[in-house]
């Protein structure tokens, strides 16, 4: 497996060897531990002798940090001794062994990243027992590592010797799930954010990890979504409860994220009485917790507390009507709030007048209703606040579709940075309104633009759209029809060229499943050769995939893994 990630060259393979050659006990450094050592004999012939260690000590660093570089060099990384990110590169156990001896060259490492690497699941402890050498390490990173419950137990082992951790991410580990309770005891107060993002967490370990909060005095975020089981179980929740009880003492929390974590109307009333004690908190996010349907306002009344809350998240909850009416009681108290998000909650199409009524508009910043079966009424109220968003998302919605230029008309120029329109059956006038809008500059702000699923606009409204320009901006732009549809792009892929060279920020082009011939292919292609733009487009025949070289290979590849 080794071999098939990164193939080594011996001289790649002398150091490793050296590494592996230590005695048990020594610490892994060879040759530079017996100069240091011959000179430390030294010391009692006086001063000189003094100098010689100083020297040999300093030496020995340089030699050190070399190893170091290399070893990075080899990963495709840059040396950084405050910082070192190695994420995604394929690490093996024997990297790990590498990089543990070479930590003792790290002395002022702040940073330190190991994440999505998957084969050092089950081998971590013999990197741990070296994480003393750097004990100013202030954010440990070690996401989706496949770590075991021995992983963790080895990592708890150590934690307490890292009195300045200020941030740990374990997050997308499924065997954290049920260790959890090996890291009580071990985490420093000065942790500021712990993140377990989809770790299959139980309710045990939801009481494990009450007890880890109410260690943990200076906790600002705590993040624990995507983790189903962590608010039920056989005892009725029992361990939630222990964790929303320990809430009330993480006084220094700003942000609460519970995502998909089974969630019930038992979960908000114990979560209810802890939020009086969390004046702090910004961000909540309730979000893909739909079995607290129909429960919502035994926890609205107490939102009220959250003077400082910025940011409150409800989608995917299957509110209903008399949800969502608890939600806007308890909305004109939050005047902080700059984010809304209740999208795909399809009762919420029919509240959105009393909902836009009731929010502070001139400080609202993003309010989504994508899926939310808006209807003519909804789509004008909904209108009122657009001059002040900096996202517009009203996609999935049918009625937009003939009407867009009531929304395009409210914007306020070069205030929207997103504007999100998916499968809106947007016609041939409402491209060429936007393009009319693009021309007035309303839109040179704007950086995400997404128009895909919508091949019911004609030819003649994509070219005028790319012709218009005005969007100097723009990062990432989505065209894609359907998966189940197909339509040539011929008619209007001039237009996109010629625009092409007056989008320079462009990072992210997506034309699935439009059709164009080999040599559009190639014309595409070759506009976009010294650019570093993900194009997404359906893979080529096999003689003509031979031709596409550069920067757009990548896409070209992934676009094929998908189909």
């Amino acid at each position: 497996m080794n071999q098939i990630r990164r193939k080594r060259s011996a001289a790649d393979r002398k150091p490793l060897g050296r590494f592996l050659s230590w005695s048990s006990d020594r610490t892994g450094i060879s040759e530079d531990t017996e100069t240091e050592s011959r000179e430390e004999k030294g010391q009692s012939s006086g001063v000189s002798g003094v100098s010689g260690v100083s020297e040999g000590t300093e030496s020995g660093r340089d030699v050190g940090w070399g190893r170091v570089c290399v070893f990075l060099q080899r990963l495709g990384k840059k040396a950084d001794s405050r910082s070192l990110s190695l994420a995604h590169c394929d690490l093996t156990a024997t990297d790990l062994l590498e990089l543990a001896t070479l930590l003792q060259f790290l002395p002022r490492l702040e940073e330190l990243d190991v994440s999505w690497n998957e084969l050092l699941g089950g081998c971590l402890r013999a990197w741990t027992s070296h994480l003393q050498n750097v004990g100013g390490v202030r954010k440990l990173r070690l996401c989706s590592c496949r770590l075991n419950d021995e992983d963790v137990t080895a990592l708890g082992e150590v934690l307490s010797g890292l009195p300045l951790l200020e941030i740990l991410d374990l997050s997308w580990n499924s065997g954290v799930g049920g260790a959890l309770q090996n890291l009580q005891g071990n985490l420093q107060p000065s942790l500021r954010e712990l993140h377990l993002v989809a770790c299959q967490l139980t309710a045990a370990d939801a009481a494990a990890l009450g007890g880890l909060v109410s260690s943990l005095p200076s906790l600002c975020v705590l993040d624990v979504s995507c983790n189903p089981q962590l608010a039920q179980g056989g005892d009725g929740g029992g361990g939630f409860m222990e964790l929303a009880s320990s809430l009330s003492r993480a006084t220094s929390l700003t942000t609460l994220r519970l995502q998909a974590c089974g969630l019930t109307e038992d979960g908000l009333d114990a979560l209810s009485g802890s939020l009086h004690c969390l004046p702090s908190v910004r961000e909540l996010d309730l979000s893909c917790n739909k079995s607290i349907s129909g429960g919502l306002n035994r926890l609205t009344p107490y939102l009220a507390h959250l003077t400082h809350l910025e940011n409150l998240d409800f989608h995917s909850c299957s509110l209903t009507q008399a949800d969502l009416e608890a939600l806007i009681q308890v909305l004109p108290s939050l005047i902080a709030l700059t984010e809304l998000d209740i999208s795909s909650n399809k009762e919420a199409g029919g509240v959105v007048h009393s909902l836009v009524s009731a929010l502070p508009l001139m400080k609202m910043r993003r309010l989504p209703l994508n899926s939310c079966s808006l209807n003519q009424e909804s789509f004008t109220a909904f209108a009122l606040a657009v001059p002040y968003l900096h996202s517009v998302d009203v996609s999935w919605s049918k009625v937009v579709g003939g009407h867009l230029a009531l929304l395009l008309d409210a914007l306020q120029p070069s205030v929207v940075l997103e504007l999100r329109l998916s499968s809106c059956e947007l016609s041939t006038e409402d491209l060429a309104h936007l393009a009319a809008v693009c021309r007035r500059g309303c839109l040179s702000s704007l950086r995400v633009l997404d128009l895909s699923y919508n091949g019911s606009a004609g030819d003649e409204g994509w070219s005028a759209l790319f012709a218009a320009g005005g969007l100097g901006s723009l990062e990432e732009v989505d065209l894609s029809l359907r998966p189940s549809t197909s339509a040539s792009c011929s008619a209007w892929l001039p237009a996109l060229l010629c625009a092409l060279p007056r989008l320079p920020a462009l990072t992210r082009l997506a034309l699935q499943r439009w059709s164009m011939s080999s040599q559009e292919r190639q014309q595409l292609n070759h506009s976009l050769r010294k650019r570093s733009v993900l194009l997404e487009w359906d893979p080529p025949s096999t003689d003509v995939m031979s031709s596409f070289k550069g920067t757009n290979q990548e896409g070209l590849e992934e676009s094929q893994s998908e189909e």
